[in-house]
């Protein structure tokens, strides 16, 4: 478990191919400092496993399944992502609950810079829009954000300079494309609205 608030932006070293997966490598000077072999990491919001470690090096395996869900298979050597270590259950929840499982992912439509603030658009498939609401949470490329305005098939966040600065987010553009996970408490409301809505139509 996870809360969306990123601790550094780690650089890939390298991206290589591994079976029917990919094997990477990033460079990381806070998170790699007490990470062990079989530790938890979001990287861009998607949960790793650590599978080697070196001085400031981590490796992990993504397999196939999670190449199909997430930006990962874009990653090249010398490009940022986002990382976070796995939630202390001590610490205090400054994000909202991410689980790390990545749901989709998102496409920007549109940036609109405003001083050091910025709006940033993301057109998405419509099923998931169903688990957002403006004012909710959302966890983009791992990053706890509050929904602005959510449509069919479109939402937007409002960045701060401190979230520009400090994750991916900040070199976003029209066309990149982001992890998404949705609130996990949503998912569970809508999976209970449907259940209902099965259980009434099977008595009708």
């Amino acid at each position: 478990m996870f809360t969306g608030l990123v601790e550094e932006m780690g650089q890939v070293e390298s991206a290589k191919k591994a079976g029917p997966g990919l094997r990477l490598t990033i460079k990381s000077t806070l998170v790699a400092k007490d990470a062990a072999i079989g530790d938890s990491i979001a990287v861009n919001g998607c949960c790793l496993s650590v599978v080697k470690k070196e001085k400031g090096l981590l490796t992990f395996d993504a397999g196939d399944e999670t190449l199909g869900r997430t930006n990962l298979g874009r990653l090249k050597k010398g490009d940022r992502v986002n990382l976070e270590r796995s939630l202390v259950l001590s610490a205090r929840l400054g994000g909202h609950f991410v689980t790390g499982h990545i749901d989709s992912t998102a496409s920007v439509i549109k940036r609109r810079d405003d001083g050091e603030w910025a709006t940033l658009t993301f057109r998405v498939n419509q099923r998931l829009t169903r688990q957002m609401a403006s004012k909710g949470s959302i966890a983009v490329d791992g990053v706890s954000l509050t929904l602005v305005m959510v449509e069919l098939d479109r939402f937007s966040v409002a960045l701060i300079p401190l979230t520009l600065e400090n994750t991916t987010l900040g070199k976003l553009d029209v066309g990149d494309v982001v992890n998404l996970e949705t609130d996990l408490l949503a998912k569970y409301v809508q999976r209970q609205l449907e259940s209902r809505k099965y259980e009434t139509s099977t008595l009708l």
